[in-house]
């Protein structure tokens, strides 16, 4: 005989504990709302803390430059006063209104046997369940976790070594500038001239190039590797018309991007469009009332994927949820300059 659960109650139960919403939880509290946060990952911070810890960000307000886990943790330090409750290494599997109107809320329950009660559900998942995607080499399998790698966990792990990035993107270009710092030498492999990254970290790039502190290797694709008991050597590497290069290698850093599936977000009867949740951007609901999406996950027209995007949408979302918790109540609000940060009471 299966012991019922007691459900736990909560004002939201935020799915996910990346940057985004960690800042939601932050902004429910200034308006009086408790949260619980659930997360497939064992840590709290998302992909900054998962894929790249020490990676730097350059574009949050008042910190020119700041690491990944560096933001997580000032999130962290933020929510605290709001006490919420974390509920790590499991997954929502399932979400299920408790009665006819948005008002009366949502049971979640959870890979863990985990089930929560809660007013509205906050969905700040970012990419959803998600994995890098590997290049089609024979044999990559044998270096994989000694000598090619698909994230940066600690950039002093490369210190002295030859480092080859393969990518055009935000994460390649990011990397490449900031191991130049420590590495031997850096090679950055594309197959074409233009980098998808963001406009002022490119020119970044190029100029360290010009100055002869990195390679560009382009137009150039990935061939083969050549190593010894998962020690990489070099990494061979192929044009367009079929010529060779062999570049002297002890780490290969693939950026490809993340192989993204909703898991069971995609069951919930939610409005998609390409694997991301249609939100109404002046409230950051969706089709279901009572619903909200904000970060990567959510899409409106106009959407810019940026962390400083999200935390908007965090804010917009709690107040539209204020209502629901409160209902009722006038929301008196006041700048955070005039209210201060008050605890909420137990």
């Amino acid at each position: 005989m299966v012991t019922p659960v007691t459900p736990q109650t909560s004002d939201i139960v935020v799915i996910g504990a990346g940057p985004v919403a960690l800042f939601a939880v932050f902004e429910a509290g200034m308006l009086g709302m408790r949260c619980h946060v659930i997360d497939a990952l064992d840590v709290i911070g998302g992909q900054c803390a998962a894929l790249y810890p020490e990676k730097p960000i350059y574009d949050i307000p008042g910190y020119p430059r700041i690491d990944a886990m560096a933001l997580i943790d000032k999130l962290v330090e933020q929510a605290d006063p709001f006490a919420p409750d974390y509920h790590l290494s499991q997954q929502v599997l399932s979400i299920e209104p408790l009665g006819e109107w948005a008002s009366d809320g949502w049971r979640v329950t959870t890979s863990a046997g985990t089930v929560i009660d809660a007013r509205a559900l906050i969905i700040a998942a970012g990419c959803g369940a998600f994995g890098p995607n590997r290049p089609h080499l024979e044999g990559i399998e044998e270096y994989e976790g000694s000598s090619v790698f698909y994230m940066v966990n600690r950039r002093e792990d490369f210190r002295g070594k030859r480092v080859v990035i393969a990518g055009g993107g935000d994460s390649a270009v990011d990397w490449a500038v900031s191991l130049s710092e420590v590495a031997a030498r850096v090679s950055v492999i594309h197959r074409r001239p233009k980098f998808r990254a963001a406009p002022g970290m490119a020119e970044r790039l190029k100029k360290l190039a010009r100055d002869g502190v990195i390679d560009l290797i382009i137009p150039y694709q990935l061939d083969r590797l050549e190593g010894d008991g998962g020690g990489l050597e070099a990494v061979i590497v192929r044009d367009l018309d079929g010529a060779e290069m062999r570049l002297e290698a002890d780490a290969l850093l693939c950026f490809f991007g993340l192989a993204m599936t909703l898991g069971p977000i995609a069951e919930w009867g939610l409005a998609l469009d390409h694997n991301h949740i249609t939100t109404d951007p002046a409230t950051a609901q969706t089709n279901r009332p009572g619903i909200f999406a904000i970060g990567d996950m959510a899409r409106y027209p106009g959407k810019l994927k940026l962390i400083l995007s999200g935390f908007s949408e965090a804010a917009l979302a709690a107040h539209a949820i204020h209502p629901l918790v409160f209902p009722g109540e006038a929301l008196h609000w006041e700048y955070s300059t005039h209210s201060g940060i008050t605890k909420l009471e137990s």
